[in-house]
């Protein structure tokens, strides 16, 4: 049952918005708390069942696993499940961005968001940069560390949502792609400002987002909790940073089995502070 409410209660609140934060704001108890419940380390007090039945709008039923639910967290875990890589193991374009503008010249820390299957994090740790990822796919955990091992290096990862993550240290170097839509829209000005906040001087974060536009496929095609941005959204949290490039690109994909285009936005920035 712990295993099952676990699943749950992470789902269910990530259908109302909420991060762990605000769901143990609303129920008057710490965010560890609800971290504990998510990681199946604990159950709540059966009497605050009732209260968290309401603020999620679900019954007690439904967050005890008696009744199924219909939404993913994310396709991935399914995606992953095949024997080989979902993704393969070629590097996205953008790591040799990386490489170029922040060469590991010198000791560089690098946080990838959403690793997935940890083909980019292994790409930037062969090339010898200090890596740490995370992501919320358990099978996508344990194949990052089987292709790091598998290569020869060492990738520091574990398992979180892009949504509840925040920074508590500092890093050189923030790289995400193809992840940041889980970002509920009322959560990014904060989020944004904690990666800013933990992102060293003269640091740099390398990001690209799916973004709306007409006669274009809006993605992501059949992932929940997912959300486009707006045009020029992404560049708006850097003001006052050093915008070092930005563009928008069409796409080709043929993901969903059926060839098709998407538009992305691309943002390179340095914290100059």
């Amino acid at each position: 049952m712990k295993d099952k409410f676990a699943k749950n209660i992470n789902r269910y609140r990530k259908e109302k918005g909420l991060t762990q934060e605000g769901l143990a704001e609303k129920l008057g108890i710490t965010y560890q708390a609800v971290s504990k419940w998510e990681n199946a380390q604990a159950m709540p007090d059966i009497t605050l069942l009732p209260e968290i039945s309401k603020v999620l709008e679900v019954s007690v039923d439904k967050l005890l696993g008696y009744i199924s639910y219909d939404k993913q967290v994310t396709i991935y875990e399914e995606e992953y499940a095949i024997p080989g890589y979902y993704w393969g193991v070629k590097p996205n374009s953008a790591c040799y961005q990386v490489l170029e503008l922040m060469p590991p010249t010198r000791h560089l820390t690098i946080l990838d968001i959403g690793g997935g299957e940890g083909k980019d994090s292994v790409f930037f740790a062969r090339n010898g940069y200090d890596v740490t990822t995370f992501d919320i796919s358990d099978i996508g955990i344990e194949k990052t560390k089987r292709l790091a091992d598998m290569v020869g290096v060492n990738v520091k990862v574990f398992k979180a949502d892009v949504l509840d993550f925040r920074l508590t240290s500092n890093f050189d170097i923030l790289f995400s792609s193809g992840v940041l839509h889980y970002i509920n829209p009322r959560y990014r000005e904060e989020i944004f400002e904690n990666y800013k906040k933990y992102t060293n001087k003269n640091g740099m974060h390398f990001f690209n987002v799916f973004v709306q536009k007409p006669f274009i496929d809006p993605p992501p095609e059949k992932e929940p909790n997912a959300y486009v941005w707006r045009s020029g959204e992404l560049l708006s949290y850097y003001h006052d940073w050093i915008i070092e490039s930005c563009s928008e690109v069409i796409l080709d994909c043929n993901s969903s089995g059926i060839p098709h285009q998407h538009a992305m936005s691309i943002v390179i920035t340095k914290n100059p502070n």
